[in-house]
C-alpha cells in the first residue's frame, strides 16, 4: 500500500518580490507541515508549477493542468501535478510595481496573478490528480458547502495499493468518488494514450530515431507549446524503452530558470516549452523534436546508430500495419471494409507490443551470457558481452553494441539477471514465443494477430476492470470559473487537516500489516543461441576437407610424422582463416592435451605454436570468447624439454596478441570459471546430502549455473544460520583461489621471456604497463628472442624489476575489480596484494632458466642470400640483410582473385647498393620456393620511407620498414630477427645519405666505376658570382660550337668563328682566380636577380672590363668544335628547321626573317635559357634585355619551331611580371608627359610582337583587327573547366575555296558521323571565320557559334589568367591574350602521391571493396584531369598553328607546364619528333636546354629535400603515351622506349637529366663531354648513348606499327574518357626486377639459355605457364617480328655466319615488301603489318583501341567541315592532294565496308515537291546497287538504286531548290526505267568523279 498523494501545496504569486525584473513564486500553505519520514519534501516545486516563469496578466487565463516530473536524490520520481488558475491582484499592491508619475485609476481587477493547487505523489494517476484538484477549485469557486480542510486531509490519508490489480473506489468528502484501478504488474510501465499521440505528431521513422537515441545515450529535447504534451511525449518514450529502464536525467518540463541544465555533458530526456526554441539553437550535441511541427533535428556532428536489418525492415513494416491498416489493401479493386485503426488506447498498446517484440529479439538468449559469481548471501551476475555477440554473429551491429555498454541494460542485467524473482510478459516472451517470432516473421497477417494479443495483454495490465463504475466529480457551474470578481483563495487551516492525518496515521498503526504475496519463480531461460557460421558465407573455409586437412596435420605432427605435417602446414595455415578451422584446431589439440601427450619434442613444439598463433592473429572479435578462451589452458599445457629440470611452455611464444592485453577478456574468462567451481560446489552439496547417484547425474547434465542459482535461493531461508555461513565462506574460497591462479596465468602471458629487455605494446592494452613488450615468439629450431630491439621507439633498456611493477599494476588493478564485484573480503584481498608480486617474481626467475636455455638451440637452417648481379661500376654499399618481402595492396603476387600460386611473402634478403635497393629471395610458399623473386628500384627515386607495424604472424620477425620509389615500386619489408635494430638503423641512414646527397657529385652518374670524391665544403657567397676559368673554357667551347654550326650553312665558318672567338676574348677579360670545387647556387641566387643587374656578370659589350674573366686555355680545334655542335640539340634543329643567321652585321641576311642571338652566350640575360636563342631579325639585343625584365627569371619569348607550311612560329616564355602586363596591355594610351621606363619596356615588347607577325607571309601585309574575342569566357567556363571537355576552334562549313588535301588526323575510330568527318581538306583555319560552327568537336571541345570572333589574331600569347586579369587588348593590336587557369606544381605533386597509392596500395584491400576504391582513389587523384588539360591547351595550339596564327605560351615560370605544351604541340605538328632522333632533340631543346629543373623537380640532393618530387617530365612522356595509344603507327619508337624514359630519368644512373639548366651543366663541366671520356665502354653518361648501343643491338625500342604520314597533324581526344592508365604505372616483373637496366635482365636470359641447351635429351614440353606479375610476358613470349629476328640471329650463329643487325635485316625485309607491291599494282605501305587498301578517313581517324563499352561520353562528330566530298579509292585519286597510307587492322572494317567501292555525300532531290536532302551514297560495284544512308556511321540502308535499271547518268543544270553556293557543273542526273534522280556534289571534281564511277561500273556490267 502507499498512499495516493504524500503532499498538497498551495503555490502563489511572490507579491513582495514585485519590483525584481522577472517575478516568483512562493509556497504559500503546504500539508503536512511536517516532511514524512520515508519521503521527503521536494524542493523548488515553485518553478515548476510556473516553467514559463512567473508573470502578472492584465486577463483573466483559464485554469490549466499538467503534470511535471520531479526526481529526487536517490532518483525517485515525484510526479507533481499542478492546477493553476488566475487570482485578482490588488489595486494597493498593484500600484507599487507602476511608476510614480501614472496617475491613471486601475480597476480592481486590472492584473491577475497565477497560483497553482499542487499535489505531490509518487504514483503515477494522472485522472484522479485531474479530478481531484479539479474538485478543490470547484468547491472554491461555486463556494459549495463542504471543508477545503477535510477534503486535503482526506486526499493526504487516501492509501491505495501499488500492483496487484486492484480496483478502489475513493471519495474525499464532497460527494465525489472515484475508482482507481492499480496495474497488475508494476514492472511494466502506464502508458495510457501517450505512444499513439507521440507517433501521431513524429511518424514512424522520427520516433525510431529518437528510439535508438535514447538507448544509445544521446541528449534528447522536446519541443512543444503544451506543457502536458512534454510530459506525455517523454512518458511515451520511457514506455517504448520497456523492459529497460532509462537511468540519466529525465525532465519532462524545465523551467526557464533553469535552461542551463541543458548543457550538462550527460544524456538526458528533456522537455522545454517552445518559446525558448531560440535559446535551444546553440546546442551542438543535442537531438532536438518538435512536437507541434512533426519534425526531429539531428545535428550533423552527431551519428546515430539505428537498427540493423532486417530488424529496422520488420519493425517499420510492423508499425505501419498497426498505424495504417488500410495501406495493405489501399491498391485492391474490392477493398475489406474491415481494416480500420484501432482506438487510441488499444493502438498505444499495439505499438508498444510491436517494440516488445523488437526487444525480444534484441536480447534473445540473453539469459545464457549471464555469469553468476555468487549465490549466496546474494546473487552477483555479469553479462558475457563478447560471447553474446560472438554467439549470434553481430559483432559488428553498432546500434547492439552501444545498447549493451549503456547504462540502461547495465539495470536490466542486475534487475532482470537475478535466476528467482517474479516474471512478467517480457520473460514470458523471451522463454516461450522466440521460435513463433522467428517463424511468423514472414506472414503479416501472423505478425499482426500476435501483436493484437501482445497488446491485450498490456491494455489488461493497465485497465484489469474494464467496466469501471461511473466517476462522480464535481465540475465548476458554467461560467463560474471565469468570473472577474472572486475571493482569493482561502486561508486554510493547518490545525484541521493535521488533525485528520494524525487520525488516520493512528488507525493504520493498529491495523494488522498488509501481507503481500510474492510470487517468485525460477526465470526460465528461453532457447540457447544458435551458433552462427561465418558472416561471409565462405563456403572454402568451412568445408569438410579444409578441417579434414587441419585434423591430418595435427595428428601427423603428434604422431611424430613432421615431413607431412610440414607439407600440409601452409594449407593448414591458409585454412585457419575461417572460423570453423580455428574451432576445430582447438578441439583437436585439446583431445592431444587430454591424452598426456602434451610434453612435445623441438619440431612438433614448433609447428604447434605456429598453428596457435596464426590462430590467434586470424581471430576476430567475433571470436574472443570462443577461439582464444579455448587456447587459453592449452597454452600452459604444452611444453618441450630445454635441459635438466627447464620446460618451456606454449604461453612464452605466443604472448604478441592484443587479446592477452584486454581486461574485459581476463574478467570473462575469470568469472565463467567461477561460475563453473559455484556450480560444481553445489552439485557435490548435493551428493553429500545423500541423494541417488542418478538424479546427482541428471543435475549435472541438466541444470545450469543459473537454475542451480535459482534453486538455492528458494531453500536459502530455510537453511540454518551456520549452514548459510558455511556457503558463503565456501563461496568466497573460490573466487579467491581463482583469482590466484588468474594472476599465474597472467604473469605467464604478460611477461616477455626476456625480461631484461622491454619492448614497446603493439597496443595501449596494458594502461600503465607502457614500457613492458609481449614476446616475440621463439620457435624450437629458431632459437630465442633477438637480442636486438627498436632503440627508435624512445625506450631505453630497463631493470626486470620494472617488468615486475608494470605487470604487479596490471594483474593487481584485475584482482581489485573482480574481487571486489565478487565480495571478497578485505582481509583476502590484502594477502591477494601481498602475494601477486612474489608470483610475478617467481616466474621471472622461472623464465631467466628458459631463456637463457633456448639461446642454446641450434639455429634453424635458413636459406643462404642469393646475390643480384650488379652494372659495371655499381657496389654494394651493405651487404644483404635477412628480411621477409610482404605482400602489398596488389593481388597478383598473392594468388588473389587472379589464381595462381602465392609469391609473395617471399622469404630472401635486402641488398643496398650506390644505384639500386635490391630485394632477392624466394616465396614462403614451398609450392613455389624454386622461382626467384626480385624487385628492386633506383635509390635516387625514393618517394617515403616510414617503419611499419607487422602482422602477429610474423613471429620470427621484430620490426618492418616501407620504401616507396617513384618509379612505381614498393618495398614492404620485415627484418629477420637475426638482423639487429642497430643494422635497421644504420641501413635506414646509408639510404637517406645517398638518396640525397649533399652535393650533386654524391649522385651515382658521377660516381660510378671512380672511388667517392671528397666534397669541399661550400665556398662564401660572393658578391657577384661569375664563372671561374675552366668553367668559361668549357663554355666558350660550346657556344663556339653552336655558332660555328650556324655559319657552316652560311659558308662563312671562318670569318665567323675568328670573330667569335675575338669578340669573346675581348668581353672575357684577362685574369681569374685559381679555380675552385663546384657548389651549385642556391636558386634564390639564381632567380631572384634584379632587373637591371642582369649585366653585372659578364658584360655584352665590346670593351674589356677590369673584373672581367679571363680565358685560361686555348680553344680546342674547329674539327672538334664542329663535332660538337651536330650533338647540340638546339643548333641542329634551328639548321632543320631554317630558323635565323647569327647576329652579327657583316654576314646577317636582310631577308631571312629570324637569327640567332648570342646575347645571352654569357648566361647573363637568363641563366635558365641555353646560350644561343632565336629572335626576330630586327630585334636588338639591347631590346631583348630590356624585355626579359618583363618577364618571371628573365624568361623572355623566343622563338623555338615553325611551322613550315603557315610559317607561323610557337614562342616560349616565362609568365609575365604584373608590371609588364600593365605595359602592355592595360595601359596602352594612356597620355603622359614623359615616358616612363615601364612604357619604353611595353614599346620594345609591342615592337617585339609585331615583328613576330611580320614574319609570318600571311600576315605581315594584313591590315586591321583580327582577334579572339570571346575566348576567355570559354576558357573559364567550359572550356578548362570540366575534366572531359578539350578545347578546339571549330567550324561548320568551310568559306575558304580551294584548299589542300585534309591535314591532321583525329585520335579515335568511335566519334563521328558519315557525312562530316572526313572531308578533303577543311582549312581549320575557316573556322575561326565561322558564324554557325555550332557542331560538338570530335574531342569533347565546345561548339558555341560565337566561341571565336570573324577574324582570327596574327599572334595569340596564352598566359596565366591570374596574371592577365583586367587586360584590355587594343583594337589596333595584331596579337590577343588568351587567359586560361591551369594547376601549378603543387596540384602536381598531390595528385602524383595519391597516384601512386592507387597502382601501389600498400595495404590489401578486400575483393569485393577494390575495384571500387580504385577507381574512386583514381578519380580523387586528378591525375587524368591534369593529362586531359595538358592535352586541350596544345590541341588548341595546334590548331592555332595550323590556322596560321603564332603563339606564344607563356605560363608560370616557363619550365614546367610550358615546357610540357611546347613540346607537345612540336611532337603533334612535326612528325620528325615522331621518330627516335627527333624526340631525343624534343627533349634535349625544350627540357634540357630550356631549363627544366631537373634536380629541384625530382629531389636531387639534400638542397631540394624539402621541395619533395614533382613528376613534370613523367606527365609529359604520360602524355605521349596516350598519344601514342591513339596513333600507334605514328611514332618511330615504342612504348616501352617511353617506360626506359620515365624509369631513367629519375634513376641518377645517367648524367643526363641531372641539373637545372645548360649554365649549371656548364659549371660542373658536362655540357660538352667528349666520348672518348668514358672509363669504360659499359659505363654511359648519357641515356642517349645507351639508347642508341641497345638500338643497334636489339629492336626493344622499335615501333613495327611504324608507318607514318608526312605532314601529318595529330589532334588527340582529351576526354577522360579516352585516357589510360599507363601500365608503367602498375606492371611488374617479380622474376627479375624492372627492365629497363637491360644488362642485369639479358644477363639473367643468357645465363638461363645456356643452362637449358646443357641437357637436351630430356623430352621438352612446349607448354609453358605464364604467372601474372611474375614472368616478363614480352620476353617468355615475345611478338612474331621479335621472335623471328632471334630465330633468324640463332641460325646464323648456328651456321658460323656473321650475326647481322636487326635493323638491317627488317629494312631489307620491308625493301622486299616493298618491291612486291610495286609488281602487283598495290599501294605501297611503308608498315609491313598494315594492309594497303584501308581508306583514307580510316587513317585520319588514327586509331584508339576501346578495351571496355564505356568509350567517350560524347557522340564525337570529326566535323573538320560539314560539306566534305566523298573519298575515292586509292586508284582513283583524290582532287590533286597526296595519298595518305593505311591505319588500321583490317578486323576494323565492317563487311560491308569490304564491298564499298566508291562513297561519299551527295544532295538527293527527292519526289515532286519534296527538298534537297544530304545523305551518305555508297556505290557498290560487288553487288551493282548505290545505296544511300543519313549518315555514314549508319547502319540501316534508306535507300537502294539497283545499278541494272540505270539507263544513263548524265551532266544536269541547277533545279529549283538545290543547295546554294555550289558550282553548276556539280550537278548530275541519273535515269532509271521507273524514275529521274537529281543529284548535286559539292564541286565540279567530285560530281564528275561520281559519274565516271557508276559509268564504270555500268560498263563492267
Amino acid at each position: 500500500m502507499a498512499r495516493l498523494v504524500d503532499y498538497f501545496v498551495l503555490v502563489g504569486y511572490d507579491l513582495e518580490k514585485t519590483g525584481s525584473s522577472d517575478g516568483q513564486g512562493r509556497i504559500l500553505q503546504r500539508f503536512p507541515e511536517k516532511d514524512w519520514e520515508d519521503n521527503p519534501f521536494p524542493q523548488g516545486i515553485e518553478l515548476f508549477c510556473q516553467p514559463s516563469g512567473w508573470q502578472l496578466f492584465t486577463d483573466k487565463k483559464p485554469a490549466t493542468f499538467f503534470v511535471a516530473v520531479l526526481t529526487d536524490i536517490n532518483s525517485e520520481r515525484h510526479y507533481c501535478a499542478c492546477f493553476t488558475f488566475s487570482e485578482a491582484v490588488e489595486s494597493t499592491q498593484s500600484l507599487k510595481s507602476g511608476d510614480d508619475d501614472d496617475m491613471g485609476i486601475i480597476q480592481p481587477a486590472a492584473l491577475f496573478a497565477p497560483k497553482s493547487l499542487v499535489l505531490v505523489s509518487r504514483l503515477d494517476h494522472t485522472e484522479v490528480f485531474r479530478n481531484t484538484l479539479g474538485l478543490i477549485y470547484t468547491i472554491y469557486v461555486d463556494g459549495m458547502n463542504v471543508s477545503l480542510e477535510t477534503v486535503v486531509g482526506n486526499l493526504l490519508t487516501c492509501f491505495i495499493p501499488i500492483a496487484g490489480g486492484a480496483q478502489r473506489t475513493v471519495t474525499f468528502g464532497a460527494g465525489d468518488r472515484q475508482v482507481i484501478q492499480t496495474p497488475i504488474t508494476d514492472s511494466i510501465p502506464v502508458s495510457g494514450c501517450s505512444v499513439s499521440l507521440l507517433f501521431k505528431q513524429l511518424g514512424i521513422n522520427n520516433v525510431l530515431c529518437l528510439f535508438c537515441a535514447a538507448l544509445t545515450e544521446h541528449k534528447i529535447l522536446f519541443l512543444s507549446s503544451s506543457y502536458q504534451r512534454l510530459t506525455d511525449a517523454c512518458r511515451a518514450l520511457m514506455a517504448l524503452m520497456f523492459p529497460l529502464k532509462y537511468s540519466f536525467t529525465y525532465i519532462p518540463i524545465l523551467p526557464a530558470n533553469l535552461l542551463e541544465v541543458l548543457c550538462t555533458p550527460t544524456p538526458f530526456i528533456i522537455g522545454v516549452h517552445s518559446i525558448f526554441q531560440s535559446e535551444t539553437e546553440d546546442l551542438l550535441d543535442v537531438i532536438k523534436a518538435d512536437l507541434d511541427g512533426g519534425e526531429v533535428t539531428v545535428p550533423e556532428c552527431l551519428h546515430i546508430p539505428l537498427l540493423s536489418e532486417p530488424l529496422l525492415h520488420h519493425t517499420k513494416s510492423a508499425l505501419s500495419m498497426v498505424l495504417d491498416p488500410e495501406l495493405e489493401v489501399a491498391d485492391l479493386a474490392f477493398p475489406p471494409t474491415t481494416a480500420s485503426v484501432s482506438a487510441a488506447k488499444m493502438l498505444d498498446k499495439e505499438i508498444r507490443s510491436v517494440f516488445l517484440r523488437l526487444f525480444a529479439q534484441l536480447l534473445q538468449g540473453y539469459r545464457c551470457c549471464l555469469h553468476i559469481i555468487r549465490i549466496n548471501p546474494e546473487p552477483v551476475i555479469r553479462f558475457h558481452k563478447a560471447a553474446f555477440l560472438g554467439q549470434r554473429g553481430v559483432v559488428e551491429d553498432d546500434f547492439l553494441t552501444k545498447l549493451l555498454d549503456g547504462m540502461a541494460f547495465a539495470g536490466f542485467v542486475t534487475e532482470r539477471g537475478t535466476p528467482y524473482r517474479a516474471i512478467d510478459l517480457f520473460d514470458e516472451l523471451i522463454a516461450d514465443k522466440m521460435d513463433q517470432i522467428r517463424l511468423e516473421e514472414g506472414t503479416p497477417q501472423k505478425v499482426l494477430k500476435h501483436i493484437r494479443e501482445l497488446a491485450e495483454q498490456l491494455f489488461k495490465n493497465e485497465n484489469p476492470y474494464p467496466a469501471v463504475t461511473m466517476h462522480k466529480v464535481h465540475q465548476p457551474t458554467n461560467g463560474s470559473h471565469m468570473q472577474l470578481h472572486q475571493k482569493p483563495f482561502p486561508h486554510l487551516d493547518e490545525g484541521v487537516v493535521q488533525w485528520i492525518i494524525d487520525q488516520a496515521t493512528a488507525k493504520l498503526q493498529n491495523a494488522p500489516p498488509a501481507v503481500k504475496a510474492e510470487k517468485k519463480c525460477m526465470v526460465p531461460s528461453g532457447p540457447a543461441i544458435v551458433g552462427v557460421v561465418d558472416r561471409n558465407g565462405s563456403a572454402l573455409a568451412n568445408s569438410a576437407r579444409r578441417l579434414e586437412v587441419v585434423r591430418n596435420c595435427i595428428s601427423y605432427i603428434f604422431e611424430n610424422k613432421m615431413l607431412e605435417a610440414k607439407k600440409l602446414m601452409p594449407a593448414v595455415l591458409r585454412a585457419l582463416k575461417g572460423r570453423a578451422a580455428r574451432q576445430c584446431l582447438t578441439q583437436e589439440l585439446n583431445l592431444h592435451a587430454q591424452q598426456n601427450r602434451a610434453v612435445l619434442d623441438h619440431q612438433q613444439f614448433d609447428f604447434v605454436v605456429r598453428m596457435m598463433n596464426c590462430t590467434l592473429q586470424d581471430s576476430s572479435a567475433l571470436d574472443e570468447h570462443s577461439i582464444a578462451a579455448a587456447i587459453l589452458p592449452l597454452v600452459t599445457a604444452f611444453c618441450r624439454k630445454l635441459g635438466s629440470g627447464v620446460t618451456q611452455f606454449a604461453y612464452s611464444c605466443v604472448q604478441e596478441h592484443v587479446i592477452w592485453t584486454t581486461m574485459s577478456f581476463w574478467e570473462s574468462m575469470f568469472y565463467n570459471d567461477v561460475q563453473n567451481h559455484v556450480r560444481a560446489l553445489y552439485l557435490e552439496n548435493k551428493d553429500s546430502d545423500g541423494s541417488e547417484q542418478e538424479s546427482c547425474d541428471d543435475l549435472e547434465k541438466g541444470k545450469s549455473a543459473l537454475e542451480i542459482a535459482s534453486e538455492q535461493r528458494r531453500l536459502w531461508p530455510t537453511l540454518s544460520k551456520e549452514k548459510q555461513t558455511e556457503l558463503i565462506q565456501k563461496e568466497e574460497s573460490i573466487v579467491f583461489s581463482q583469482a590466484i591462479h588468474y594472476a599465474n596465468r597472467m604473469s605467464y602471458l604478460l611477461l616477455p621471456l626476456d625480461t631484461s629487455k622491454n619492448r614497446l605494446l603493439r597496443t595501449a592494452g596494458l594502461g600503465d604497463l607502457e614500457s613492458v613488450s609481449n614476446s616475440f615468439v621463439t620457435n624450437s629450431i629458431a632459437g630465442s628472442v633477438a637480442e636486438s630491439y627498436d632503440t627508435e621507439s624512445g625506450f631505453e633498456d630497463a631493470e626486470s624489476s620494472d617488468v615486475a611493477n608494470s605487470v604487479v599494476r596490471f594483474i593487481n588493478r584485475f584482482v581489485d575489480k573482480v574481487c571486489t564485484e565478487s565480495g571478497v573480503t578485505n582481509e583476502h584481498l590484502k594477502s591477494l596484494h601481498i602475494m601477486i608480486p612474489d608470483i610475478v617474481q617467481m616466474h621471472i626467475e622461472t623464465l631467466d632458466a628458459v631463456h637463457r636455455e633456448s639461446r642454446r638451440l641450434p639455429p634453424i637452417q635458413k636459406p643462404k642470400f642469393l646475390r643480384p648481379s650488379l652494372l659495371m661500376g655499381e657496389e654494394f654499399v651493405m651487404d644483404g640483410l635477412r628480411v621477409y618481402l610482404l605482400p602489398d595492396g596488389r593481388e597478383e603476387a598473392t594468388g588473389g582473385v587472379l589464381g595462381g600460386p602465392p609469391i609473395l611473402p617471399a622469404e630472401g634478403a635486402v641488398f643496398l647498393t650506390t644505384y639500386r635497393i635490391v630485394f632477392k629471395g624466394m616465396p614462403s610458399d614451398p609450392l613455389v620456393g624454386e622461382q626467384v623473386v626480385t624487385r628492386s628500384f633506383p635509390i635516387g627515386s625514393l618517394t617515403k620511407e616510414k617503419k611499419i607495424s607487422l602482422p602477429v604472424s610474423m613471429h620470427f620477425v621484430q620490426e618492418g620498414l616501407q620504401l616507396r620509389s617513384c618509379t612505381f615500386q614498393l618495398l614492404k619489408i620485415a627484418f629477420d630477427e637475426e638482423v639487429g635494430s642497430d643494422q635497421v638503423e644504420v641501413f635506414r641512414k646509408h639510404i637517406h645519405k645517398l638518396r640525397y646527397p649533399q652535393y650533386v657529385h654524391g649522385i651515382f652518374a658521377f660516381t660510378v666505376g671512380q672511388i667517392q670524391k671528397q666534397v669541399l665544403e661550400p665556398r662564401q657567397k660572393e658578391k657577384n658570382p661569375s664563372l671561374n676559368s675552366w668553367q668559361v673554357n668549357d663554355m666558350l667551347h660550346g657556344l663556339t660550337a653552336g655558332v660555328l654550326s650556324l655559319s657552316a650553312i652560311s659558308h662563312s665558318t671562318t670569318t665567323l668563328s675568328k670573330n667569335l672567338v675575338k669578340n669573346a676574348k675581348k668581353t672575357i677579360g684577362r685574369q681569374y682566380v685559381t679555380r675552385k670545387k663546384y657548389t651549385p647556387p642556391s636558386w634564390d641566387t639564381r632567380s631572384n636577380q634584379q632587373a637591371h643587374d642582369n649585366e653585372d656578370e659578364i658584360s655584352v659589350s665590346e670593351e674589356p672590363e677590369q673584373n672581367a674573366l679571363t680565358l685560361s686555355t686555348t680553344m680546342k680545334s674547329a674539327d672538334k668544335t664542329l663535332s660538337h655542335v651536330v650533338e647540340r640539340a638546339c643548333c641542329r634543329d634551328y639548321q632543320r628547321l631554317g630558323l635565323g643567321t647569327l647576329s652579327n652585321s657583316l654576314t646577317r641576311s636582310k631577308n631571312e626573317p629570324f637569327r640567332i642571338s648570342t646575347v645571352n652566350r654569357m648566361y647573363a640575360v637568363c641563366k635558365s635559357y641555353p646560350g644561343l636563342l632565336i629572335v626576330p631579325q630586327t630585334i636588338q639585343d639591347n631590346t631583348i634585355q630590356k624585355i626579359s625584365r618583363c618577364y618571371r627569371q628573365n624568361r623572355f619569348p623566343v622563338v623555338c619551331w615553325r611551322n613550315s607550311r603557315t610559317k607561323a612560329v610557337l614562342l616560349r616564355s616565362a609568365g609575365l611580371h604584373g608590371k609588364g602586363v600593365a605595359g602592355l596591355f592595360k595601359a596602352q594610351n594612356a597620355p603622359s608627359a614623359v615616358q616612363s621606363q615601364t612604357d619604353s619596356t611595353s614599346l620594345e615588347q609591342e615592337k617585339f610582337f609585331q615583328a613576330i607577325v611580320n614574319s609570318m607571309p600571311h600576315h605581315s601585309d594584313i591590315s586591321g583587327r583580327n582577334t579572339l574575342g570571346g575566348f576567355t569566357a570559354h576558357m573559364t567556363s567550359t572550356v578548362l573547366g570540366h575534366r572531359d571537355r578539350v578545347i578546339t576552334l571549330s567550324s561548320h562549313k568551310s568559306s575558304v575555296k580551294g584548299q589542300g588535301s585534309p591535314r591532321g588526323k583525329w585520335g579515335s575510330i568511335r566519334g563521328g558521323s558519315r557525312m562530316s568527318m572526313f572531308g578533303p581538306n577543311p582549312d581549320i583555319g575557316s573556322r575561326l571565320a565561322s558564324k554557325d560552327g555550332t557542331l560538338p568537336q570530335p574531342n569533347g571541345g565546345p561548339s558555341d557559334a560565337h566561341f571565336l570572333r570573324q577574324q582570327r589574331a596574327a599572334l595569340y600569347i596564352i598566359g596565366d589568367k591570374s596574371l592577365l586579369k583586367g587586360a584590355k587588348p587594343d583594337l589596333l593590336q595584331q596579337w590577343e591574350l588568351i587567359p586560361i587557369e591551369v594547376f601549378d606544381v603543387r596540384q602536381v605533386k598531390t595528385s602524383f602521391r595519391k597516384l601512386m597509392k592507387v597502382c601501389v596500395p600498400s595495404n590489401v584491400q578486400s575483393e569485393s571493396s577494390a575495384s571500387t576504391a580504385y577507381y574512386r582513389t583514381l578519380e580523387e587523384s586528378e591525375w587524368l584531369s591534369q593529362l586531359h588539360k595538358i592535352l586541350q591547351i596544345s590541341v588548341l595550339v595546334v590548331e592555332l598553328l595550323d590556322n596560321g596564327s603564332s603563339v606564344l605560351v607563356g605560363l608560370e615560370d616557363g619550365w614546367d607546364i610550358s615546357t610540357q605544351v611546347v613540346s607537345l604541340v612540336q611532337l603533334l605538328s612535326d612528325n620528325h619528333y615522331r621518330t627516335m632522333e627527333g624526340f631525343r632533340l624534343l627533349i634535349e631543346k625544350e627540357w634540357l636546354s630550356f631549363g627544366h629543373r631537373f634536380s629541384h623537380r625530382s629531389a636531387q640532393t639534400l638542397a631540394n629535400q624539402s621541395s619533395g618530387f614533382t613528376p613534370v617530365f613523367l606527365q609529359f612522356l604520360d602524355c605521349v603515351h596516350q598519344i601514342h595509344h591513339q596513333f600507334p603507327m605514328e611514332f618511330e619508337f615504342s612504348q616501352y622506349y617511353l617506360k626506359f624514359l620515365a624509369y631513367h630519368y629519375i634513376s641518377n644512373r645517367f648524367r643526363t637529366f641531372l641539373l637545372d639548366s645548360d649554365y649549371e651543366r656548364i659549371e660542373l663541366g658536362i655540357m660538352y663531354e667528349e666520348k672518348g671520356e668514358r672509363k669504360s665502354q659499359h659505363i654511359f653518361k648519357t641515356v642517349w648513348d645507351y639508347i642508341e648501343r641497345l638500338h643497334k643491338r636489339t629492336p626493344v625500342f622499335y615501333n613495327y606499327m611504324y608507318a607514318p604520314d608526312d605532314g601529318e597533324v595529330l589532334r588527340p581526344y582529351s576526354n577522360i574518357s579516352n585516357l589510360k592508365i599507363w601500365d608503367y604505372y602498375t606492371s611488374e616483373v617479380l622474376s627479375e626486377g624492372p627492365s629497363y637496366d637491360w644488362e642485369l635482365v639479358n644477363g639473367r636470359c643468357e645465363q638461363a639459355e645456356d643452362s637449358d641447351k646443357q641437357d637436351t635429351s630430356a623430352p621438352q614440353s612446349k607448354r609453358k605457364i605464364i604467372w601474372p606479375c611474375y614472368d616478363n610476358r614480352s620476353k617468355v613470349e615475345p611478338d612474331a617480328i621479335t621472335k623471328l629476328l632471334e630465330e633468324l640471329q640463332a641460325l646464323e650463329s648456328e651456321l658460323g655466319q656473321t650475326t647481322e643487325r636487326w635493323k638491317d635485316i627488317w629494312d631489307r625485309a620491308r625493301a622486299a615488301h616493298r618491291a612486291e607491291s610495286k609488281q602487283d599494282g598495290k599501294h605501297v605501305s611503308s608498315s609491313l603489318l598494315i594492309s594497303s587498301n584501308v581508306h583514307h578517313h580510316r587513317r585520319s581517324a588514327g586509331m584508339y583501341l576501346q578495351e571496355s563499352g564505356l568509350g567517350s561520353t560524347l557522340n564525337l562528330n570529326l566535323s573538320l567541315d560539314s560539306d566534305s566530298s566523298g573519298v575515292s579509292t586509292p586508284s582513283s585519286g583524290m582532287m590533286g592532294g597526296r595519298r595518305s597510307t593505311s591505319t588500321l587492322y583490317t578486323q576494323f572494317q565492317t563487311s560491308e565496308s569490304e564491298n564499298r567501292s566508291f562513297e561519299g555525300i551527295l544532295y538527293k532531290k527527292g519526289a515532286f515537291m519534296k527538298p534537297w536532302k544530304q545523305r551518305w551514297f555508297v556505290l557498290d560495284k560487288t553487288k551493282h546497287q548505290l545505296r544511300y544512308y543519313d549518315y555514314r556511321t549508319d547502319t540501316e540502308c534508306k535507300g537502294t538504286i539497283d545499278l541494272a535499271e540505270v539507263e544513263s547518268v548524265t551532266p544536269a543544270a541547277p533545279t529549283m531548290g538545290a543547295p546554294k553556293n555550289v558550282d553548276e557543273k556539280a550537278f548530275f542526273d541519273l535515269k532509271t526505267t521507273k524514275r529521274f534522280y537529281n543529284f548535286c556534289a559539292k564541286d565540279s571534281v567530285l560530281a564528275q568523279q561520281w559519274i565516271d564511277s557508276i559509268q564504270s561500273c555500268l560498263s563492267d556490267a
